[in-house]
């Protein structure tokens, strides 16, 4: 045994570990991404979007953060609460933080981001806990601002449809 690091006890750790230069990068919990030197073990920083401050009486059940993203120098996570943050590989500090779902919906985020070139896209789930309409959502990886979201299921009828896909659903 080279070295052990001891996890705060949660229902949540879920999250699989990136390895980028030297450096483990895993979630525990709500979203406490934690930075370890591979070699040592020694903590090299920790990140807390403090998702039950932001949250409130919105969060659901205990899931949590089931992986990061990498780019650019960056560490992408995505917070129960709907945030798609993004972090500074080098020292833990948010570079910047987007809300990615509506207020008040039943949404909720456990899934990693996913890269595509300079994109970051999330998804959402929610449907378990009331009415959501599902859908994918990119994000610049250098701003936070949304580039597109596509819906994966149909909206009402009713109020037209986004595009021809939805049509045809």
């Amino acid at each position: 045994l080279a070295w052990s690091y001891d996890l705060p006890v949660t229902p949540n750790g879920l999250g699989s570990p990136l390895a980028i230069d030297g450096v483990l990068y895993f979630p525990v919990g709500h979203s406490v991404i934690h930075a370890m030197n591979a070699q040592t073990g020694e903590l090299l920083w920790q990140y807390d979007p403090k998702v039950y401050d932001v949250a409130g009486m919105r969060m659901r059940a205990g899931w949590g953060n089931r992986g990061l993203a990498y780019s650019d120098g960056k560490i992408f996570t995505a917070t129960l609460d709907g945030r798609l943050i993004a972090i500074n590989a080098r020292d833990g500090k948010e570079i910047w933080s987007t809300q990615t779902l509506d207020e008040g919906s039943s949404q909720y985020i456990t899934g990693p981001p996913f890269m595509m070139g300079d994109l970051v896209a999330i998804g959402n789930g929610g449907g378990d806990y009331g009415p959501a309409r599902g859908y994918v959502s990119a994000y610049n990886a250098r701003t936070g601002e949304q580039a597109w979201r596509f819906y994966t299921v149909p909206g009402n009828p009713a109020n037209g449809f986004e595009n021809e896909a939805m049509e045809r659903a």
